[in-house]
């Protein structure tokens, strides 16, 4: 309640002072709030039309750029195993959402770090230098990202890609396009993290059995079996040590893959 009002009041006193603003037609003030313009591209007489497609081309890029970059990590394994866990121990929106995802970008980072230091290394820091211009930059830090994806990446998905194509067979992973690599290494996560999401499921899909049987033999049938199994999974879960277990698994997939 307290909030509210502050922020009612915050809103009205900034309404208040706003009107309470002069204008340059109505009080002939000598110092009137100047207009702005604000004009992209520079002086050097080129098209507008060129300008205004080039801002637009790189606004749609950086809008894209989040979800090129979570199916470009590790982060589509991760976040899709967290959520198999959730789900199988049945506690609804325990842990929540914002706690799996800041979990999955940390886990993220660091199973990246290896990668996102090479492109530091060989990409961005020459550029900042002055050493390599953007394009050459560009596709200098496409080297690391192509080679962790190829890593992780089924022959048969991209090969699903690259005859729908209709691409010759590439001599090593660089020649491969990110079109093509996105895509096949994107399928291959959700394949492996699926696998590991139905490994994480079975014990506590016997769990819930028994105590189906259990009660069912006991003639307690009104009585729903997520309400007794759900303390016994979590318990199994926490004496096992299960994060750790699922996060040891993750860091190993990746590590062996």
């Amino acid at each position: 309640m307290k909030k509210k009002l502050i922020i009612t009041f915050a809103l009205v006193i900034g309404f208040i002072f706003i009107q309470s603003l002069p204008t340059a037609h109505a009080t002939g003030a000598e110092n009137p709030i100047p207009n702005i313009d604000i004009q992209v591209g520079g002086d050097s007489g080129g098209a507008p039309a060129t300008s205004t497609l080039s801002v637009l081309l790189l606004i749609t890029v950086i809008s894209i750029a989040p979800a090129l970059l979570v199916l470009m990590t590790s982060f589509t394994r991760i976040v899709i195993v967290l959520s198999f866990v959730r789900t199988s121990l049945g506690t609804q929106q325990m842990p929540p959402n914002q706690v799996l995802v800041g979990l999955a970008l940390f886990l993220t980072l660091f199973i990246m770090s290896p990668t996102l230091s090479s492109i530091n290394d060989t990409a961005l820091q020459p550029y900042v230098r002055g050493e390599l211009t953007q394009m050459e930059a560009l596709d200098k830090a496409a080297v690391p990202m192509k080679e962790f994806m190829f890593k992780h990446t089924r022959e048969k998905d991209l090969l699903l890609f690259m005859d729908y194509t209709g691409m010759e067979k590439p001599k090593s992973f660089e020649d491969i396009p990110l079109t093509v690599m996105v895509p096949a290494y994107a399928i291959s996560e959700m394949k492996t993290a699926f696998q590991m999401g139905f490994m994480i499921y079975i014990p506590f899909l016997v769990i819930d059995i028994v105590v189906s049987s259990t009660l069912m033999a006991m003639g307690m049938m009104m009585l729903p079996p997520t309400v007794i199994s759900l303390p016994f999974k979590i318990l199994l879960f926490v004496l096992v040590d299960g994060w750790y277990l699922v996060v040891k698994s993750l860091l190993l997939s990746f590590n062996s893959g």
